[in-house]
């Protein structure tokens, strides 16, 4: 047997594999990672999740291309945004640490101009992925701030005295991206004020499109934007011409690609392309009884399902650079997600969860999270059979980790230079089907308890979730506003959620589980600290 072991790990080893830790077949060859990361959509959005949102076939929004992606690899069914809005979530993304460990523990930056969220000295995930030799492109929502520069090229105040022909600092560039093709902010918000198909030159919001630290389209006189160089109706066109840029560009390349392609759809308004590439997009959803949606926020859905469904072609279509008489798509990592919950509180978007966008109810974090790389054991790249689905706990900031241990780098120190991601904990092996991977400590959701206008004005509180307890069940702590500004631990609900996912069932004075209530207290105690939730 060990002499048959050998001569397996000889062919593997001559053939592009190594031998991981724990007996998993790694390629030797690094992958290349495409990161899609659509706004405000729940699980129930997708086609995909059908089964887990309960939804009809007159209900179901049908999505082929993700549906695609989970056949060909993973879904996880307990997937997480660490917070419940565009900002925060953005955040502990790029970073591996959660908002409330900032000083903004809710809501989001609001205008273009301000003191960006990601501190200079902190090593982002596309840094690290620099570090360990790719080659990083952004196309699509930053939202994690911008600054304008004045006519002497020195710091803006705000728009008032800032001049768009100037380059805008602490932009993607500055954070770990070679390439960067955006927008600073929410779709609504970032280019000339209204909602027209055709701008105007009037220019009261945000910078419009960013190329590297270029505004697109600025006029000679530096306050506007010329007409039409910011069309709310274009936004699918534009990044999808300028994300295939990027990846033609890597065609003759030796080094991996990482591709972020972080979507505005389908955060309102509404704005689907007429077309993308010959692909229709409005008027273009169905249902999966085939019956038209008749839906501009459904069309804006599917608008995902257009850009991934090309991304997935093009992937197939194109020989790696790096294996010869191989396509793309055997070595690249893709992954599908969101960065909240459904926008709307309806069962057919967030699924069989309470509440939606903006709470720290269910509804608000629980998203789609779809990921396939055949060549590294996530999933087996057959579009024709049934995928994989993952049960254990998942969150977005998981993937810095995930992705440091997929490259080979360490993680960075909690403390001192490059400093960060203390909240991230890698999910290889529950990528790669390890039924039985646990995540190690919590994870910690928050914005609002419940997404309301009326409640808008209420501290964010922190949710802790956990599937690995004393007792048996997914429980879920609700601690108040005091645990996110000042580590003070002050309990206010329990929820079983595995019997109880509509979190109506307060357990906190039931002494039967007490026990768990005191474990999911210590975990928060340990995550208020230096060392963060996981290490």
């Amino acid at each position: 047997m060990r002499i048959l072991f050998t001569l397996v790990c000889s062919v593997l080893l001559h053939s592009g594999f190594v031998l991981a830790q724990q007996g998993v077949v790694q390629p030797s060859v690094k992958p290349n990672i495409i990161v899609f990361l659509a706004d405000d959509m729940g699980a129930g959005d997708t086609s995909a999740y059908q089964d887990w949102a309960q939804n009809s076939d007159a209900d179901q929004l049908h999505t082929p291309a993700m549906a695609e992606l989970a056949r060909r690899g993973v879904r996880f069914t307990d997937a997480h945004s660490p917070h419940s809005r565009c900002t925060t979530t953005r955040y502990a993304l790029m970073t591996g640490r959660y908002c409330w460990r900032t000083s903004l523990k809710h809501w989001v930056l609001f205008g273009n101009h301000g003191d960006p969220l990601i501190a200079q000295d902190r090593l982002t995930m596309p840094e690290m992925l620099q570090q360990a030799g790719y080659k990083t492109g952004m196309v699509g929502k930053w939202h994690l701030g911008l600054t304008y520069r004045k006519s002497d090229g020195s710091i803006a105040e705000g728009f008032e005295d800032a001049d768009l022909r100037q380059p805008m600092a602490d932009t993607p560039i500055d954070h770990g991206f070679d390439f960067f093709y955006g927008i600073s902010r929410s779709h609504p918000t970032s280019g000339p004020g209204g909602l027209k198909r055709i701008n105007t030159s009037d220019q009261k919001t945000g910078p419009g499109w960013i190329h590297g630290r270029t505004v697109v389209g600025a006029t000679d006189e530096g306050r506007r934007l010329k007409e039409g160089a910011y069309d709310y109706w274009q936004v699918g066109n534009v990044m999808d011409r300028e994300a295939f840029e990027f990846l033609d560009s890597m065609k003759t390349m030796t080094e991996p690609f990482f591709l972020y392609f972080a979507s505005p759809a389908n955060h309102g308004p509404y704005t689907p392309s007429k077309e993308i590439a010959g692909h229709k997009v409005e008027g273009a959803s169905r249902y999966k009884d085939g019956t038209p949606t008749n839906s501009l926020r459904q069309d804006f859905v599917y608008q995902n399902d257009v850009h991934l469904l090309r991304l997935l072609d093009y992937l197939k279509a194109t020989e790696d650079p790096r294996r010869t008489g191989h396509p793309l798509i055997e070595n690249t990592m893709v992954i599908f997600t969101s960065d909240n919950g459904a926008e709307k509180n309806d069962k057919r978007f967030t699924g069989p969860v309470r509440s939606n966008k903006g709470s720290t109810y269910e509804g608000g974090h629980r998203i789609p999270f779809i990921a396939s790389w055949p060549l590294g054991n996530v999933g087996d790249g057959n579009d024709k059979t049934p995928g994989e689905t993952q049960t254990s706990l998942l969150a977005l900031n998981d993937l810095y980790a995930t992705l440091a241990e997929v490259v080979g780098k360490d993680l960075p120190p909690v403390s001192g230079k490059g400093r960060g991601a203390e909240d991230s904990v890698s999910q290889l092996a529950a990528l790669q089907g390890d039924v039985e991977f646990v995540r190690v400590g919590a994870i910690f959701p928050n914005d609002h308890q419940q997404a309301s206008k009326k409640l808008a004005d209420e501290r964010a509180v922190v949710a802790v979730r956990t599937n690995a307890a004393p007792i048996e069940g997914q429980w879920k702590l609700f601690l108040d506003h005091r645990y996110a500004f000042n580590s003070q631990l002050h309990p206010t609900a329990l929820y079983d959620l595995s019997k109880d996912p509509q979190e109506t069932n307060n357990l906190l004075g039931n002494p039967k589980v007490k026990p768990i209530l005191d474990h999911l207290l210590e975990l928060a105690r340990e995550a208020a600290g230096e060392a963060g939730s996981s290490r």
